[in-house]
């Protein structure tokens, strides 16, 4: 089925169509950062390994609380045929989301100088988080939980269309056979 350019939606439609997705995002994404500031801080009570890991632990409970935020949630409704491949593809997108992150501040730090604690806090906090969650929103969308392809769609309401076309020539048959043997 060949489709007009008067049939595509136009740029703002587009970005209308992704303003409950961007906040559905946000609100994983926020539920995230809580998991993380709260399993970071009980780490730190902690001595030994888990205190000099707290970073890594809580940033790796928070991928998971994410993933199953993401999957179950806002993705729900996408194709979900391969987990293995959803979730190979979720954990490197959050991986490369954190070096995004990270390596923001560095550079701040190591390029630009900026060496005080507020600065620091501006770069990977804010900065950073802005860019990676950027990042992290359209390689999960775009890669790692694809929506179903049209062509599937499409095929479903032919499929439904003939269907009923079908039934309604079935019944139509029975109505004139009905109206003969009266």
């Amino acid at each position: 089925m060949a489709t007009t350019a008067a049939s595509e939606p136009t740029l703002m439609q587009k970005l209308r169509g992704l303003r409950g997705e961007v906040v559905k995002f946000a609100i994983v994404g926020v539920t995230g950062v809580i998991v993380n500031a709260g399993v970071f801080w009980v780490c730190l009570k902690a001595t030994g390994p888990v205190n000099s890991f707290s970073g890594y632990i809580a940033t790796s409970v928070a991928i998971g609380t994410n993933y199953l935020g993401y999957r179950y949630w806002l993705y729900r409704d996408r194709d979900a045929a391969s987990r293995k491949r959803e979730i190979t593809l979720f954990l490197i997108f959050s991986g490369i989301g954190m070096l995004i992150e990270n390596g923001i501040n560095a550079f701040s730090v190591h390029v630009l100088g900026y060496h005080s604690a507020t600065s620091q806090l501006i770069a990977k906090n804010v900065i950073g988080l802005i860019a990676g969650t950027t990042f992290r929103f359209f390689s999960y969308r775009t890669w790692v939980f694809k929506a179903l392809p049209e062509t599937e769609q499409a095929v479903d309401t032919a499929d439904g269309q003939e269907l009923a076309a079908q039934a309604e020539l079935m019944l139509a048959t029975e109505r004139i056979r009905f109206a003969k043997a009266e």
